[in-house]
């Protein structure tokens, strides 16, 4: 196996290089800006970071421009569930980043002062107190949308996929930026980013790693060309690439896997595999950068918090903002196509996992069946599983 690759454009190190920057800004709650592929210019602030001084600077920033009154963007999902949203929104065309987003306008406060820190955390944050009962009509922006793609911004950073932003007239957009030493991101190369990294995935090392269950195990890391996510390969044995490859698609999960959490059934699916794959003789299992269904190990502690107050494992993602499950298997698929994998032998309950690897081009010949007894913890973890993500169980 080679581990040379092609070398990333230039157009492209550029592109994932300012949406990397954006997302750094994001978390570190500094200011950024946002083209937007609908022509339309948005300054943004990460809505956790979102206290007084912060929606000060924001407000600040867009009066130097002629902007508007920040307002607060979340997901469809998350306005649902904050009671500003009746329905979920129909996209109007093939959305990538779910079903629409919802512009939340700013409520007038005690004092005319429009968004609030405290508006801000009743409408992004369910894991507050509270609920919204504010007379206040949200204004919906199907995709494509600058507001939309400022969404997709924050779920990169894995922040709550809600976002403040303050619209400014895209002619004064890099004046304001200038005077304000803001980085700007285009909302195209944030639309582009996720599926550029995960379809350029390259082989970086390989190691020989013994496991307790599988002694002949190789490990092999993947990362995009422009240094983003990584993921791994546990190849165990010496599969023929020539025959369809026993084969586990498995997304990380720090508490299930390293802690052995009893909430899910995270860490039994992993050691079963590897354990099941050295019985046969060879596979592998690709370890996939995915935590939480791909909402990240803060969300998933927030969507935890409310399955504590009694919300299944779905509605909990669909509350916090998310879709009930973020993932994409192409990272999986470009990984199998590199190490010369292209039909495999999927061991899986979940019918998503084989209709998304025939999409990317690997064949899947057959479903192996991968269960495991409840423990008592997750009896209702799993019947949702199967009653609502349609899991073969």
């Amino acid at each position: 196996m080679s581990l040379a690759a092609e070398p990333i454009s230039p157009l492209l190190r550029t592109a994932s290089r300012s949406v990397q920057r954006a997302v750094s800004e994001l978390r570190r709650g500094d200011l950024v800006m946002l083209q937007g592929g609908d022509g339309r210019a948005l300054l943004l602030r990460a809505a956790e970071m979102a206290d007084a001084p912060a929606l000060a600077l924001v407000r600040q920033a867009a009066a130097q421009g002629g902007g508007g009154e920040p307002a607060l963007v979340v997901t469809d999902k998350r306005a649902i569930a904050a009671g500003l949203l009746a329905q979920a929104v129909e996209p109007a065309q093939a959305d990538p980043m779910g079903a629409g987003t919802v512009v939340i306008a700013p409520a007038p406060g005690p004092s005319g002062q429009g968004l609030t820190p405290d508006l801000v955390r009743l409408l992004a944050d369910p894991t507050r107190p509270g609920h919204a009962t504010l007379d206040i009509t949200p204004t919906v922006r199907p995709f494509p949308s600058a507001e939309g793609e400022a969404l997709l911004l924050v779920k990169l950073a894995r922040l709550l996929p809600a976002i403040v932003v303050a619209e400014v007239p895209a002619a004064r957009a890099a004046e304001v930026a200038a005077r304000n030493d803001l980085l700007t991101v285009r909302g195209a190369d944030v639309q582009a980013y996720q599926a550029a990294g995960e379809s350029t995935l390259r082989q970086v090392v390989e190691a020989s790693v013994p496991l307790l269950d599988a002694e002949d195990t190789r490990l092999i890391a993947f990362r995009a060309p422009d240094g983003g996510v990584e993921h791994l390969a546990i190849l165990i044995g010496n599969p023929d690439p020539t025959r369809p490859v026993l084969a586990r698609l498995h997304s990380e999960c720090f508490t299930g896997d390293l802690l052995g959490s009893l909430r899910c059934d995270c860490g039994a699916q992993l050691r079963g595999a590897i354990r099941e794959i050295a019985a046969q003789g060879s596979g592998v299992v690709l370890y996939l950068a995915q935590e939480g269904r791909n909402i990240g190990l803060m969300n998933k502690l927030r969507a935890y918090r409310l399955q504590d107050a009694g919300v299944d494992t779905v509605d909990a993602n669909l509350m916090v903002g998310f879709e009930a499950d973020e993932r994409t298997y192409l990272p999986a698929a470009t990984m199998l196509k590199a190490l010369g994998f292209h039909a495999v032998r999927l061991m899986t309950n979940n019918p998503d996992k084989l209709s998304q690897l025939a999409r990317w081009g690997v064949k899947v010949v057959d479903r192996v069946p991968h269960i495991f007894p409840a423990n008592g913890h997750n009896i209702a973890y799993l019947r949702t599983k199967a009653e609502k993500a349609g899991h073969l169980l």
